[in-house]
């Protein structure tokens, strides 16, 4: 296994989301958080208080509203750091 890599994530520093983009976070991190725990549910995941590997037990297969924040925040950075790639790299996205 290489051990000497070093992710070298797009620079979006710059990038300033606009009120509209910043209201769409919130709906992004509440569906990143459901594909994530559809794809743990779809792999024999189940909740557990304690993620348990073994068991395929984790605390978090729990609907958005009821992570704790800190959970949330993951899942944010998720959205915004996806939202700032795309109108870094150029795109519009416009709500119809």
């Amino acid at each position: 296994m290489k051990t000497n890599y070093i992710p070298k994530p797009e620079n979006t520093d710059a990038i300033q989301l606009s009120a509209e983009l910043n209201d769409l976070v919130e709906a992004m991190a509440k569906n990143v958080h459901e594909v994530w725990a559809q794809s743990r549910m779809e792999q024999g995941w189940t909740y557990g208080p304690e993620r348990n590997d073994q068991l395929k037990q984790h605390p978090c297969l729990i609907p958005y509203e009821q992570l704790p924040e800190i959970e949330k925040a993951y899942d944010r950075d998720t959205a915004v750091g996806t939202l700032r790639l795309i109108c870094h790299l150029g795109f519009k996205i416009t709500k119809e």
